[in-house]
């Protein structure tokens, strides 16, 4: 029931269409494109697209899509890389009032055919690089929707596997805004489906809403160093959590998205320096091979380079050495079922005053709330009282707010679990740090429980990590007969360099509890998902057999 002094604000004062309109990011193309017509929108081999001119081809896509009948509720797939399409179908399918449906490129046809099929795909808009696995997936699907061929003349191999080509489809359209832009009847109207990695199991369809990705968009602006007309480098894989709601962020600061089809360190450098790239984010693999490209490739920007890393904790001699060749690294922290970022590792007044190690340590861990989030707090997962901050004591992180997905689709349970006592429940195992920062030990399935002791396996990579003739690492548990379980690290050395086992055994036990120290270490390159997460469910499969 309403306080008795609210009713003095109901009378007359009602929402109309002038003073509530359903929130959404697709507005941002609108808008920039009528203030900065002639700004430029997307930068990619050679080719220069104006903000007028891409919201003329997103309307037409949007139009075209609705003439072939999609329109409200259906899902459109986009299996394509970071090439200008693939920003276009971020808008021009919500447009039409469809649901976009990025799909990883790195999945077998076996996936790619749960995807369309779980999603009820209406359409595919399909790089033709990757028609191997789209044309193996459509035979598995064994019903027919409509292709649509990407024709990059920047593609390697591949062939034309659809009933009409991107450009002809857009041709189809009308790039009149009001014949083609379909607004949500509801901010909470789904805007996009992405699916989980699903290394445990069939993966599952996260539901984002317009309201969510327009306000994480917001988000960002909010909490990262991002000038008013940014010059963003696409190293990030736009599947890849919505892109953390990069398509639209970019474009509501009327800035330039430069698209870059392949991670190819020496492209991106050149990239960053021809174009004066200001902003760009990158899993830690990614600042990995930057550091280690050769020299000469390296190019001679003279900008800073704001980066915001995500994923696996950087260690913090990655954020060093990052520092030193011109780029300013934060760390975020975020889930796909969050529309992208959930935390953020601030720098406080206090940092400048520390040394370049001291910082790298600080920034190393996932730090403090976007604002868009009511809450956010590391807690027992039962009882749901927050943890000391004492940096020692793990709990779960949990999550409350608008950027928090709809929930998965056709799966209730799956959703109910996730959203148990009334917090997203994220299963991520954490400490906060005596100043307020989050920091990640693990997720709940990689903590190592060796006799009893919690290990945590982002600990012991750390470690693993200073060691210099060390690229990367993983650590998971291995059984043992006696203590249940016991470490096992997973190593990739840096090239010409050979260390031995017990080299990094002892290293280890220079700098930690004997107990946390791995009992086996296995040498070789280290499975990754697309977006350079380490695949950890196959090195614990590894482990076990071993």
């Amino acid at each position: 029931m309403s306080a008795p002094g609210m009713a003095k604000f109901s009378k007359g004062l009602h929402k109309r269409d002038c003073n509530f309109v359903p929130l959404s990011p697709i507005q941002f193309l609108e808008t920039t494109a009528r203030s900065f017509p002639e700004r430029t929108a997307v930068v990619y081999n050679g080719r220069r697209c104006s903000y007028a001119d891409l919201y003329r081809r997103c309307c037409r896509l949007a139009s075209a899509l609705r003439k072939r009948g999609i329109g409200r509720g259906d899902v459109v797939a986009l299996i394509a890389p970071n090439v200008p399409e693939a920003l276009e179908a971020h808008y021009g399918i919500p447009m039409a009032g469809a649901v976009i449906n990025p799909v990883n490129l790195r999945l077998d046809a076996e996936a790619i055919a749960f995807i369309l099929d779980h999603g009820e795909a209406r359409a595919v808009i399909a790089d033709t690089e990757l028609a191997p696995q789209v044309k193996a997936a459509l035979a598995l699907l064994g019903r027919d929707l409509l292709v649509v061929d990407i024709e990059d003349p920047a593609a390697v191999g591949g062939e034309r596997i659809g009933e009409i080509e991107y450009e002809a489809l857009l041709a189809e359209g009308d790039a009149e805004a009001e014949a083609a832009w379909i607004r949500p009847e509801d901010e909470w109207d789904p805007i996009a489906l992405s699916y989980t990695s699903g290394t445990t199991g069939d993966p599952k369809g996260v539901v984002y809403h317009h309201r969510g990705a327009f306000i994480s968009s917001f988000g960002q602006i909010a909490v990262w160093t991002l000038p008013k007309f940014p010059v963003y480098l696409w190293t990030l894989p736009m599947f890849h959590s919505y892109g953390w709601c990069f398509p639209y962020t970019i474009t509501a600061l009327a800035g330039t998205h430069v698209m870059l089809r392949k991670v190819v360190p020496e492209t991106i450098f050149e990239l960053i320096e021809r174009e004066r790239v200001t902003n760009m984010c990158a899993a830690p693999v990614v600042l990995t091979m930057l550091i280690n490209a050769a020299a000469p490739g390296r190019g001679s920007f003279t900008q800073t380079v704001q980066v915001m890393t995500a994923g696996s904790s950087p260690p913090p001699t990655v954020l060093e050495k990052m520092t030193a060749l011109g780029f300013d690294v934060i760390h975020a922290y975020g889930l796909t079922e969050c529309t992208g970022c959930v935390a953020i590792c601030q720098p406080q007044d206090d940092w400048p005053d520390l040394t370049t190690a001291e910082v790298a340590e600080r920034m190393a861990r996932q730090g403090v709330s976007y604002p868009q989030f009511a809450a956010l707090r590391v807690a027992d997962p039962e009882s749901l009282e927050p943890v000391p901050w004492d940096g020692t004591t793990m709990g779960e992180v949990l999550v409350r707010g608008s950027s928090v997905m709809r929930g998965y689709l056709k799966n209730p349970e799956a959703t109910e679990k996730a959203f148990a006592s009334g917090w997203f429940h994220t299963g991520d195992l954490a400490v906060m740090q005596p100043d307020g920062y989050l920091q990640i030990r693990d997720r709940s399935k990689d903590v190592i429980i060796s006799g009893g002791e919690n290990i945590s396996s982002v600990e012991v990579e750390y470690v693993i990590y200073r060691h210099p003739k060390v690229l990367e690492a993983a650590v998971v548990a291995k059984p043992h007969p006696l203590w249940e379980e016991t470490p096992c690290a997973f190593v990739t050395l840096r090239d010409g360099e050979a260390c031995s086992e017990k080299e990094i055994i002892d290293f280890c036990r220079q700098s930690m509890a004997h107990y946390k120290c791995p009992t086996s270490v296995v040498f070789g390159p280290l499975p990754k998902t697309a977006t350079g997460k380490i695949q950890k469910f196959q090195l614990r499969q590894r482990a076990v057999e071993m």
